[in-house]
Parts: structure tokens; sequence; C-alpha cells
């Protein structure tokens, strides 16, 4: 069992936020999983050092969670620290087409800033979930249009080492996937866009939002896409083909909107997720040959 003094000790200090034994059900949208060890939420940079530095002495596995909207949390938790960044990471500042915005900056306020500021070049990102540092690591957006397009520039932590800065130029951007190492923490982003008329944003943004209403489920908890599409397939297509719309084990379901979403109809565990996630797999490798990658990311399962 892990000493965790190191971790209490810095639950008494500032610009810092420490929780035991936290729900991982209440950090993502998924609404499932046991307990975390610990929860750390940090407020400044200087405090993010501290409690990485901790963390390695003690030999402890941690994970940097936003909204948790492409996450599957294990029923058994999480035997590690989930890390979550607050007041000095939720900042925005603009400066003529110029946007930067802090890693816990929920998309939807950024999205709704550049609508504010009247600049247009993040429109396919409304209606996404989640916060600026995750859509930048995945690259959010649809399957033509990525956020990657119009970051600027990107300040991230390596860990043992500090600060880096990563020039458009620097990064490679793919689908749901960038080159910045994984096992750096993004801190902010710079979102270099496009004057524009509010109406024409506006405009777009709608047109985004309406199209998400009706071609995904609404109220019900859930990641977003659990597989990723293959080139020139579309994921959710393939599995209404195989007649899985629906398809159900315990709490967990294919949605009937879009089956390329797996639901929590309200008592899903992470296993009827996985096992829902499972048969979809080998449903569609029979069928098509196809071996589907999942795009939700598993926290706390082993192997």
């Amino acid at each position: 069992m892990r000493d965790l003094s190191r971790l209490e000790a810095l639950a008494t200090a500032a610009d810092v936020d420490v929780q035991f034994d936290a729900k991982l059900s209440s950090c993502t949208t998924y609404r499932i999983g046991g307990e975390a060890d610990a929860l750390v939420t940090v407020h400044s940079y200087q405090m993010l050092n501290h409690v990485i530095r901790a963390l390695m002495d003690i030999e402890m596995p941690w994970v940097v969670l936003g909204k948790g909207s492409n996450v599957l949390a294990s029923d058994d938790g999480y035997r590690g620290c989930v890390i979550r960044l607050g007041r000095e990471f939720s900042r925005m500042q603009v400066e003529g087409s110029l946007i930067t915005a802090g890693a816990a900056v929920p998309l939807a306020k950024l999205v709704n800033e550049t609508l504010t500021q009247r600049l247009s070049g993040l429109e396919s990102c409304a209606g996404i979930p989640g916060t600026v540092g995750g859509a930048v690591s995945m690259d959010a957006g649809s399957r033509h249009e990525w956020i990657g397009r119009s970051v600027h520039d990107v300040v991230t932590y390596r860990p043992g080492v500090g600060m880096q800065r990563y020039e458009r130029h620097q990064i490679e951007w793919g689908y749901r996937w960038c080159s910045i190492p994984g096992d750096e923490i993004i801190l902010e982003a710079t979102f270099e866009l496009k004057p524009s008329t509010r109406e024409a944003i506006a405009n777009e943004m709608n047109r985004r939002m309406a199209r998400r209403r009706a071609t995904q489920p609404i109220g019900k908890p859930c990641c977003g896409s659990v597989f990723r599409n293959p080139p020139d397939r579309s994921v959710g297509a393939l599995i209404e083909d195989c007649g899985l719309k629906g398809y159900a084990v315990g709490g967990a379901s294919v949605s009937t909107v879009h089956a390329n979403f797996v639901v929590n109809n309200g008592n899903a565990t992470a296993i009827d997720v996985v096992q829902v996630m499972n048969h979809v797999h080998d449903e569609v490798k029979e069928r098509y040959g196809i071996d589907l990658t999942p795009e939700v990311k598993f926290l706390g399962f082993e192997g």
C-alpha cells in the first residue's frame, strides 16, 4: 500500500484541492466507475509541478482528466491519482485574431468566445463536449475538419523537465491524434482565427449543433463515439448494417439514434459497456473483416 502522506501534506497547501477515494463516476460523462485513490485539482503551474514530483517520489500512477468525455472508468476504480487542472488553466486571452485558452477551459466556452469576438475557425467544434486540453490532444472535430487546423501553438508541461512550447509546424495532426508526446500535460493552446461576421459564425454553429442533435443521442450518459472510423467508412453505418442498434448488455446499449454510441441507460457498469463493445467489434469483423479500434480511453483496466 502506498504512503500517501506526501499528498496528505499537500492537502493543506494553497492552490490545490485533494480528495481521497474519489468516485470516478462523477468525473466522466459516462457516469460510470469505481474510486480513484486520489483526485487532485491543481490551480497553478507551480502546484502542478509539486504534485507531479510528489507522485513520482511515491511511484504513484497518475492521469490528467478534463471533463472525462471520452473515458470509460473501471468498476474497480483506478489505483492512482486523477489530476484536474483548475483556476490558472481556466483563463482565456484575446489578442487580435489570436485566442489563447487554458487546457481546463470548456470547449463550449472557447467556441462561444469566438462568436463574441467575431472570429471564425472553430465552428466545427460547436456541440463537442470536453475541455481545450482534451480537444487538442485528440484533434477534436468532424471527420473532415478538426481543431488542429486552427492551432497556432501549444504549451505543455513535461514531468521532470518543465514547460515546452510547440509551434504549429512542429505538431503533426491526424484523425483523433496529434504528435504532442502522451506523457506531457497540455497547459494551454493559442488559436489563429479569421475575422468574420457574427451572423455567419452563428449560422454555421447552429447548423453544426442541429446536425449533432439530430444524429447523436441526447439525454443519456455516454462518451461520444466509441470506435474510430476506418478509412472511407462510417463505423455507425457498419454497426447499423449488422442489425446492432439497440443491442444491450445490462444497463448499456448501442444507441438507436447513432450506432457508434454506447449509452448508459441509468444503471450500466463498465463491464456492460465493454461487453457491448466487444460484441459490436466481433460482429463487424466477422461480417466486413474490419478490426475496429476503440476511440474511448480506458481508465483503471488491467492489461
